[in-house]
């Protein structure tokens, strides 16, 4: 098995050796690119937006390792309000409670699920969570201290949203929608000595003792966090690509009019990938070129769907599942920052 091994990895080693000459006949015009203005300005943007996101992607995955350890099946389903609606509301509220950033949201509520936490709700307290906590809500009303009405807007608007995915999750979702459901898994083994329990159909009280030491916590949490991050990391660098070579002036030549206006800031917000408690700062500078509408859409779409948290998605949900969701968010988003514009 090893030998055999061994011959898979020289296969694709060497290919890569007759990279070598390339690379060292290319290597003056390469070290040139690679330090000039353009690629400067790339990675210090990459740098920055994997910076941002990953202590909240951290976060995230070091609560999940804790739900692991402390929340039992049984207790999620205690929790779980009975009534879809009322379970709904609930899911739009718990960011008040766990402010966690889009980027630990995914990780957390993915162990949420295999623990017994019904799609529509996961699905509502990953979008409501990271725009309705008491973070962003301080933050957006420091960027817009002359504009409370946008705060408003931006709170009540992606309450409204996430509650109305959630239903829609409700009444069209009939399959678990994560790719690796609990239900096709007999036994979970994250590493030897970190083993969940199988049921059996007594159900007796030691069906989901698990083996509990730091040791075995940190090992998920790390196993977690690479599993997350390899995905962050393939969006931020994109992003950083995107927002080096492709001026910001060019892209808002293209927002004039009623409607390319939210077309623009709801695809800027989408390619941006800020963080929720940073992006209310980056809209601030639109505030005397765009109307209210166009700035709350940027402000709620962006944390709820972007490039990043895209990826983040399909590598937790079934890729069908997350591109009707993508569809949900962008046409009820659009629609509702429209509604406000109207109103006001």
């Amino acid at each position: 098995m090893k030998m055999a091994a061994n011959v898979k990895l020289l296969t694709f080693l060497i290919p890569c050796a007759f990279l070598v000459p390339v690379l060292i006949t290319l290597a003056p015009d390469l070290r040139a690119a690679w330090n000039s203005e353009a690629l400067q300005n790339m990675k210090t943007i990459f740098v920055s937006i994997f910076l941002e996101a990953a202590p909240f992607l951290l976060m995230g995955v070091l609560l999940s390792s804790l739900m692991q350890w402390f929340v039992s099946e049984e207790m999620v389903r205690k929790l779980t309000p009975k009534n879809p609606i009322g379970g709904v509301l609930v899911a739009g509220l718990l960011g008040i409670i766990f402010p966690i950033c889009e980027c630990g949201m995914i990780p957390v509520v993915r162990r949420l699920m295999h623990k017994g936490m019904p799609a529509y709700i996961a699905v509502t307290f990953i979008l409501s969570g990271p725009v309705v906590n008491p973070i962003v809500f301080t933050a957006t009303l420091l960027a817009f201290p002359s504009h409370p009405e946008i705060t408003i807007a931006r709170m009540g608007l992606a309450f409204a949203v996430a509650a109305s995915v959630g239903g829609l999750v409700y009444m069209f979702v009939r399959r678990n929608p994560l790719r690796t459901p609990k239900a096709a898994i007999t036994e979970v083994k994250t590493h030897p000595g970190f083993k969940m329990a199988q049921p059996h159909s007594h159900g007796s009280a030691h069906d989901h003792n698990h083996v509990k030491n730091w040791r075995s916590f940190f090992i998920h949490a790390g196993d977690e966090f690479v599993d997350m991050s390899k995905y962050l990391v393939i969006g931020a660098l994109i992003t950083a690509c995107i927002q080096t070579f492709i001026s910001r002036s060019d892209l808002i030549s293209l927002g004039n009019g009623p409607v390319a206006s939210y077309v623009f800031m709801m695809g800027f917000a989408y390619v941006l990938s800020l963080c929720s408690t940073s992006d209310a700062f980056v809209a601030s500078a639109f505030s005397h070129t765009f109307a209210l509408g166009p700035l709350v859409s940027f402000l709620v779409l962006g944390p709820m769907l972007d490039f990043k948290s895209t990826l983040m998605l399909l590598s937790t949900f079934r890729t069908r599942f997350v591109i009707g969701l993508s569809l949900a968010i962008i046409t009820l988003v659009f629609a509702g920052s429209w509604l406000i514009n109207m109103l006001a």
